[in-house]
Formats: structure tokens, C-alpha cells, sequence
């Protein structure tokens, strides 16, 4: 299409035609948006004519997506990237830093738990993009990839330049600061595995069902009693520990423009939960309890 927007008028005949509004061959599902409105949302996949708020006749407007990207495709090449890139520069490949450096390993065993802790944060997120999510929408546009990506590989490229490099200085409080960075990221780390288990329970086997999560018996999930996305929460502190145990600028600029896109990311999932469950809890924030 040369414009982005196009007017179907569309006369329903039978009230009880129970067809899914997918009707446009020439462009596969996954890359129409069909909408009552020019502004409005998108209609769900599983929308029927007879249920929308239309009489017998209805203007649908169509929009052209462009390529889409499966969600899962999208998750492990972004995560594998930083997981890959940060071992070339801890096992220090050649042309990375002077010659004389190269198949070295570091003097500071900071340096190896960095690592340890990097590489077990980036596999256990791609274990649970295999195994743990469960995605309510199958596909991204094509271009979210390239994004991702940058953001992704070239923070994780950065950070592993300082940490890893030849003239890289441990923490200033030294083994009691790292030791404690450490129980932090670990502490996160499970909690956030909790909540992403306690977040799929919630949503049977090829089903888009939504509803309103609540602690479980887990004591890592109780957070629920007063944040709507503590898996963002759980992220938080786990970066914040690896800027501790680091004591690296890079890392904590990371984790300041991390907790920005994961505060926008809260707030939107919080308004979506307050419009869609009259009965959700008041109590709750969208990521720092009683904050924000």
C-alpha cells in the first residue's frame, strides 16, 4: 500500500458469524493491524464481528505493520549477544587490548565473579525465554531487532572493556563490598526467576488470558503485595549489586538507563491493570514500593 491507512467498510450479514477479522491475503496475520478507529488499539486476533460495537455496517481501518519478528527470536539474539561479546573481552582475545595482554586473565578475582555473574544472568535469561515466558503477542516489528540489539550488545561490550581491561582497579571497600554486591545480585536474581514462574503460571498453555497476579508461597513473589511488576523491581537491584561489585561507571550507567526504560515499561503495564481489574489492589506501585 502507498499509504499507511485504509477505509474497508465492511457489512456484516449475519449476526451470529462467529469469523476472526484476518481477511486480508496479501498480508500474513501477524502483520495487520485492523482498528474501529484511526487512533484507537488494535483488535485482538480473537475478536468476533458480532461482539464489537458496531451495527451493520462498520469502517475498519488497516494498517500495514511491516515485518514481524517472533518475540523468541528477538530475546535470544539480544541475550546471547552480551553473553558472547563479554567473554571475548574477559578471555581477551587479540586486538582488543595490547598485544601483550592477549589469552591473559586478570590479577583481580573480582574480575572472574563479574563474569560468572554476567554470564549466569544472561543464561538463565535465555533459559527462561525457552522454557519460563510466555508471550500474549507472538511478533515484533523487524526493526525492534536492530535496536535491541545496539542497546544490548553495546552496553554489555562497554562494560566488559572496563571491567576486564589490564589497568582495571577492584572496589574501594574491597572483599566486604564485593561479598555483599554478590548476596544482593544473587538475592535478585531468584527473585526475579520467581516472579517470571509465578507470572507464566498465571497464563495456561496457548492461551492469552490476563489477570491479576498475587503472592504465592514463595516468599520471593510477596513483593506482589505492593508492586504490579517486581520481576522490573528484582532487575533493578540485581544491576544495582553488579555496579557495586564492579565499581565500574559504565555498569551503573547501564543501570540508570535500565531502571528509566523498565520505569516507563511498570507504569504502562500498572495502567493497563487498573483500566482492565476494578478490583485490583490500591496499594500497589508500578516498581518501587510506595515510591514509584
Amino acid at each position: 500500500l502507498k499509504h499507511s491507512v485504509v477505509f474497508f467498510e465492511v457489512e456484516i450479514l449475519d449476526a451470529k458469524t462467529k469469523g476472526k477479522l484476518c481477511f486480508l491475503d496479501k498480508w500474513y496475520p501477524t502483520r495487520q493491524s485492523i482498528r474501529l478507529d484511526a487512533k484507537g488499539k488494535s483488535l485482538k486476533d480473537e475478536d468476533v464481528l458480532q461482539h464489537l460495537p458496531v451495527g451493520t455496517t462498520a469502517t475498519l481501518y488497516f494498517r500495514d505493520l511491516g515485518a514481524q519478528i517472533s518475540w523468541v527470536t528477538v530475546f535470544l539474539t539480544e541475550y546471547a549477544g552480551p553473553l558472547l561479546l563479554y567473554l571475548m573481552f574477559y578471555f581477551r582475545v587479540p586486538f582488543i587490548y595490547a598485544p601483550k595482554y592477549d589469552f591473559t586473565t586478570s590479577k583481580h578475582w573480582v574480575v572472574h565473579l563479574a563474569c560468572m555473574c554476567h554470564s549466569f544472568h544472561y543464561m538463565k535469561r535465555l533459559l527462561e525465554t525457552l522454557f519460563v515466558h510466555r508471550f500474549s503477542h507472538g511478533t515484533m516489528p523487524l526493526r525492534n531487532i536492530f535496536k535491541n540489539c545496539t542497546y544490548y550488545w553495546g552496553f554489555a561490550a562497554w562494560m566488559a572493556y572496563y571491567i576486564n581491561h589490564p589497568l582495571y582497579t577492584p572496589p574501594i571497600y574491597g572483599e566486604q563490598q564485593i561479598r555483599l554486591a554478590l548476596v544482593m545480585f544473587l538475592f535478585c536474581q531468584i527473585g526475579n526467576f520467581s516472579i517470571h514462574i509465578a507470572l507464566r503460571n498465571l497464563r495456561p498453555p496457548g492461551s492469552k488470558t490476563r489477570k491479576i497476579p498475587y503472592p504465592t508461597k514463595n516468599p520471593f513473589t510477596w513483593i506482589f503485595l505492593l508492586v504490579s511488576c517486581p520481576n522490573y523491581t528484582y532487575e533493578l537491584g540485581s544491576w544495582l549489586g553488579f555496579t557495586l561489585m564492579t565499581q565500574c561507571l559504565p555498569v551503573a550507567f547501564f543501570t540508570v538507563v535500565g531502571f528509566f526504560q523498565m520505569t516507563v515499561w511498570a507504569k504502562g503495564k500498572h495502567r493497563s491493570y487498573l483500566k482492565e481489574f476494578r478490583d485490583y489492589p490500591p496499594l500497589r506501585s508500578p516498581i518501587l514500593p510506595f515510591v514509584l
